[in-house]
């Protein structure tokens, strides 16, 4: 038993690689050596690996069992050592799991997929948008990047790393570089709109010195740090303040006006504002907003450009982003239906 116990704790210390080498090694060679030496009892392979599998993970069916003086030395020989080496080996699987949960909640991961969105800065108006943005494609993944002791959120496709966004080690991990955008959020802990702002300037620089490409969404506090931005590589802004308190006034002047904005802005309710291909047989707006039209859908944009109605005789540019506004059925139809787009 001594020995046993010095051999099982060496066996501990192997790598994990080596580990697995040798469990499948000797589970290969059990079975071909029990086949060779039994064939009567073990016509094929597979019997010969079956009895293998439910001896070491001690299920032990009694289907398969050896008769011989050389197929039982062989049976003894997995009690001892393969038992106890495909113990080990579950073991260390098991544990891998419990480390890989608690470096997911503690945001301790290097992320290296592609095509994801990165979230910086967790606040409430963060959780909104991570819940619109499943109810827009829930197959996408989303990073969380902040300095947050535990995960904020633990889903599937939801994954977080601590760290400071202001550093390039940390963008890095979230492997920003094959993201398809960042979205920065203001620090709502910080009350003075001028921190806030410069915060969220570092964090763009930071951005934009290592990944200039991304489409990277900046949320500011107050419009007249704007210039600040002014050499940043930033496609977009969000001005936070601004537009809610521009809401607010037109909610005074023309009460319930803020609830056509809250539904175009929520894919969970009524009518949405939906991007749609440019079909080949559309040349002109007019054509595209009659065929819409028709399937239940308002065209109203092109990108910024919300004068649709008065370009209805101009040619659409092979550029063009159409949205148009309609319900999720609707949208799903005209989808369908443009299997050939440019």
């Amino acid at each position: 038993m001594i020995i046993l116990q010095s051999l099982f704790r060496k066996v501990i210390h192997i790598s994990n690689h080596l580990l697995f080498i040798i469990s499948i090694f000797l589970v290969a060679f059990s079975s071909f050596l029990i086949v060779k030496i039994e064939s009567d009892t073990f016509p094929t392979f597979f019997d010969g690996l079956w009895w293998v599998m439910t001896t070491v993970t001690t299920v032990g069916y009694g289907d398969f069992y050896p008769v011989t003086v050389a197929g039982r030395v062989i049976a003894l020989f997995l009690y001892v050592f393969g038992i106890g080496l495909i113990g080990i080996v579950i073991g260390k699987v098991i544990d891998a799991f419990s480390v890989f949960r608690k470096k997911r909640v503690e945001g301790d991961i290097v992320y290296n997929g592609k095509g994801h969105y990165i979230i910086i800065g967790w606040s409430q108006k963060a959780k909104i948008a991570i819940k619109e943005m499943m109810a827009t494609n829930e197959k996408i993944d989303v990073i969380i990047i902040d300095t947050l002791d535990k995960a904020p959120i633990l889903e599937t496709n939801i994954f977080y790393i601590k760290g400071d966004a202001t550093e390039k080690e940390t963008l890095e991990r979230a492997n920003i570089h094959d993201a398809t955008a960042v979205l920065v959020f203001a620090n709502e802990t910080i009350n003075n709109g001028q921190l806030a702002d410069g915060q969220t300037l570092l964090i763009a620089s930071t951005i934009e010195s290592i990944a200039s490409s991304i489409y990277t969404i900046v949320e500011i506090k107050e419009e007249k740090h704007l210039k600040n931005f002014k050499y940043m590589n930033v496609d977009e802004f969000i001005l936070s303040d601004e537009t809610i308190s521009s809401l607010f006034v037109r909610s005074a002047f023309r009460k319930g006006v803020s609830n056509i904005f809250s539904q175009l802005l929520k894919r969970t309710e009524g009518d949405d504002l939906y991007y749609i291909p440019v079909k080949p047989n559309w040349r002109t707006y007019g054509e595209a907003f009659e065929q819409l039209l028709a399937q239940g859908a308002t065209l109203i944009a092109d990108r910024n450009k919300l004068n649709i109605n008065r370009m209805l005789e101009e040619t659409i540019p092979n550029d063009a982003e159409l949205y148009v506004i309609c319900d999720k059925e609707t949208y799903n139809t005209i989808i369908r239906g443009a299997s050939d787009i440019r």
